[in-house]
């Protein structure tokens, strides 16, 4: 199954991940609408929504860039309606806009703990409800939210409860809406990495020495595409991880998603358990 002519409304998407997964599905010549409000680059965080739409132009597709808050109720249902409206509805959802502060419980403000909430829960919930009566119109729709399974062991607490919290929130959205969406067959799928991803905002929370330790944004947005071209009905309450995804399409060679370094030196992201006792053993 293809993207072409078919029209992903996403969170965020400016750079990093979400850019990637907008430019992959523009090479089947994809409609993607980007809701963000990044018009001028970050000092540390190059891109805009405006770069992220001439790459989706550039790749083959057709951009939407819709400036505006994700916490924003009221730009939030507009930027929906105008999707609809520019290109004839709506397929697919990617909640990927998502804020991140690794400070302890003792460390953290409120303040940025409920920007994470606001963002990484309430937005994916917010954006995906929004969308409900034209994803029911679609022939193949789906939500997909990147965010992590939810596994409740303890030692994914030990730090950064607060982000914790508002990752898992994103993936109750995807536990709770694949049951409740599922007669009307709109899928619902989380995917998260296995190891850590090379994007710039990643290098500004963690560090610069994350580069030869990752694997390029590419891994992420092939298993994306992998995910949302499946049949919806087949497809749905799934916390997949993007190795596994790709493994299964028939990926063999994952050096090519290598960032410099080799695959023993990758390390693995948050709330991610090894497959076998050759595989990363770094940890972020």
């Amino acid at each position: 199954m293809s993207l072409a002519g078919k029209t992903i409304i996403m969170s965020g998407g400016s750079r990093g991940i979400g850019e990637a997964i907008a430019v992959r599905a523009a090479r089947d010549g994809a409609n993607v609408a980007l809701l963000a409000k990044t018009t001028e680059p970050h000092p540390a965080l190059p891109g805009t929504i405006h770069t992220a739409a001439a790459a989706i132009e550039e790749a083959g597709g057709h951009a939407l860039p819709l400036v505006g808050d994700i916490r924003d109720d009221a730009f939030v249902l507009d930027a929906v309606a105008r999707t609809a409206e520019a290109f004839g509805g709506i397929d697919v959802v990617v909640n990927n806009a998502s804020a991140i502060d690794l400070s302890s419980t003792r460390d953290v403000t409120m303040k940025k703990y409920d920007l994470m909430n606001d963002i990484n829960s309430r937005g994916s919930f917010l954006l995906a409800k929004s969308c409900i009566d034209h994803l029911e119109r679609s022939d193949n729709p789906h939500v997909l939210t990147l965010s992590p399974p939810i596994t409740l062991d303890p030692k994914w607490f030990r730090t950064a409860t607060a982000y914790t919290i508002a990752k898992f929130g994103m993936s109750l959205v995807t536990l709770g809406l694949s049951e409740e969406l599922r007669e009307l067959g709109i899928a619902a799928n989380s995917l998260w990495p296995r190891t850590a991803i090379d994007t710039a905002a990643v290098r500004n929370v963690v560090g610069p020495g994350l580069g030869n330790h990752s694997r390029t944004p590419a891994i992420m947005a092939d298993a994306a595409y992998e995910i949302v071209t499946r049949p919806s009905r087949e497809c749905t309450g799934n916390f997949f991880i993007d190795d596994d995804v790709l493994e299964e399409a028939g990926v063999t060679d994952f050096s090519i998603y290598l960032n410099g370094g080799e695959e023993s030196d990758l390390a693995l992201d948050f709330w991610v358990e090894p497959k076998g006792p050759h595989d990363p053993s770094l940890s972020l």
